[in-house]
């Protein structure tokens, strides 16, 4: 799989992410499990990870630092990602969902993400989300200072409106590599909303979370889910390919790298395999069209 820059200003990445968000809701995960999957991707050549401190009730950064270490991995042949800010009820005594973006929460955060790791940097660390009533100049103080004592590399945000991402931006003297987001076919609300062209205009690429809505996509049954495979299937059948290898076909012809999160090897495989489709321009709005007409 082809390396590519998350913006002008770095870092290079695998075109496709594995990230650990869904890792937990079907249960516990090992470190078995772990090893499967990391060993996997790499076969593929996705080498770029996603993780949160909250992923796998909060077990994913240390499950993933053992198996790491125990493979004897070089450090510099994977790509690091992982985030803080959303902190979910009964997480370390939390009595509800709520958002941290406070400068002591982050540093605690990337102090303990970077012990979890068994790393000495985080190659992007990402805010989660951004509260109301924290300070940003000391958050963005936080991060400059974790940045210039090498402990983060770079910087990028998810889940904020593009007004939100320009405000953090405006507080910061390093620039924004990324934004995640919700994208996929029967979600195309970062497309109308204006986020997609505010990262476009700043040189970076979306990072597409639930490219396949969560499963909708392929067992969906209400009017979109069925109206959007319809016309997936009939896609798919010109370029040789599934239904889902042309969900993910459609993200990567719109520029967005998607971030996979399947549990099972197969999944994974067939998300890799949309890399090999050259979506002519006509069908990318043929789907378009279909997901967003009701």
């Amino acid at each position: 799989m082809k390396k590519v820059y998350l913006s002008d200003s770095g870092p290079k990445v695998s075109a496709a992410i594995y990230g650990f968000w869904r890792w937990g809701s079907e249960g516990m995960v090992s470190s078995s499990q772990m090893e499967e999957i990391v060993d996997h991707c790499l076969s593929l050549g996705i080498n770029t990870f996603d993780h949160a401190d909250i992923y796998g009730n909060n077990a994913c950064e240390e499950l993933f630092g053992k198996v790491v270490k125990q493979k004897s991995i070089k450090r510099d042949e994977i790509v690091l990602f992982t985030k803080c800010g959303l902190i979910k009820k009964g997480s370390n005594g939390a009595q509800i969902d709520h958002i941290n973006s406070s400068a002591r929460h982050i540093r605690q955060c990337v102090e303990q993400s970077l012990k979890n790791l068994q790393t000495d940097y985080i190659d992007i660390f990402l805010l989660d989300h951004l509260d109301h009533i924290s300070f940003l100049e000391e958050t963005a103080g936080t991060i400059l200072q974790l940045i210039e004592s090498g402990k983060i590399k770079h910087f990028g945000v998810a889940n904020l409106t593009a007004s939100q991402h320009q405000l953090i931006s405006s507080y910061l003297r390093v620039p924004v590599v990324t934004s995640h987001i919700e994208l996929n076919l029967l979600n195309t609300t970062a497309i109308d909303d204006g986020r997609f062209d505010f990262m476009r205009q700043k040189y970076s690429k979306p990072l597409a979370w639930s490219p396949l809505a969560g499963g909708r996509i392929l067992n969906g049954s209400d009017a979109q889910a069925l109206r959007v495979r319809k016309k997936l299937e009939e896609v798919a059948h010109k370029y040789n390919a599934n239904v889902e290898e042309t969900a993910v076909a459609w993200l990567i012809k719109l520029g967005a790298l998607p971030i996979i999160g399947a549990l099972h090897k197969e999944r994974i495989s067939n998300a890799a395999r949309a890399f090999e489709i050259d979506m002519e321009h006509e069908d990318w709005y043929a789907l378009y069209q279909a997901a967003i007409n009701s």
